[in-house]
């Protein structure tokens, strides 16, 4: 995952060297504004921030570690070719998950539909009530990393559950955030990701049986 720092600041001036000891508690959208206009240790700090969740969000979706590092590698690149023509008109991980996403859906689509189908339950599913919500999708997560079976059961959600889970998990966007991403209402997100939790539940439940 390393290896996109090579050619992030090619080309680039250092006007912003003299700032860098003060990027460290900016924004998101603050670090990206300075390496747009030059600022190194900007891109680095950034990719620093992101490329864990970044990579895991790509690796849970795709379950192969070598298609994961090729889609991250893709959308730092596209950070790193749009650099000067960013502009502050949403945050920066919102910008960064739907550069993801769009890569995503153009992996899935370039695959094999019998192989690689996208399905999903629709978006006018009706949100799942009386939900106890005080697990979180990070203790579940966290708690099973290691077990095979739920791995596996992550993986089997139709997409645009597991993606919102994951945008959710890895990512740390907002029901907003995530709306905004994949354009569809925040109660559409709402309703997949309490399906997919509920799918995990029921995992977990067989699980321990």
């Amino acid at each position: 995952m390393n290896s996109i720092s090579w050619s992030v600041t090619n080309g680039l001036p250092n006007t912003y060297d003299v700032m860098d000891q003060k990027l460290d508690q900016d924004s998101d959208e603050s670090l990206m504004l300075a390496y747009s206009n030059g600022s190194q240790v900007a891109f680095e700090k950034l990719y620093r921030r992101h490329k864990g969740g970044l990579f895991r969000y790509f690796f849970r979706n795709c379950h192969s570690r070598d298609i994961a590092e090729e889609l991250f590698q893709d959308v730092w690149m596209k950070v790193v070719n749009a650099r000067a023509s960013y502009e502050q008109s949403a945050k920066f991980t919102t910008y960064l998950y739907r550069i993801a996403h769009n890569r995503l859906v153009d992996h899935y689509r370039h695959l094999s539909s019998a192989q690689h189908a996208m399905r999903s339950e629709g978006d006018n599913q009706e949100i799942v009530e009386n939900q106890d919500d005080n697990l979180t999708v990070n203790q579940i997560l966290e708690q099973q990393e290691t077990n095979n079976a739920l791995k596996a059961a992550v993986q089997a959600l139709p997409f645009e559950q597991r993606e919102a889970i994951l945008m959710q998990q890895d990512g740390h966007l907002s029901l907003a955030d995530i709306a905004e991403v994949v354009g569809t209402s925040r109660e559409t997100i709402k309703s997949r990701l309490r399906y997919a939790m509920q799918k995990l539940r029921d995992q977990l439940g067989e699980l321990k049986s």
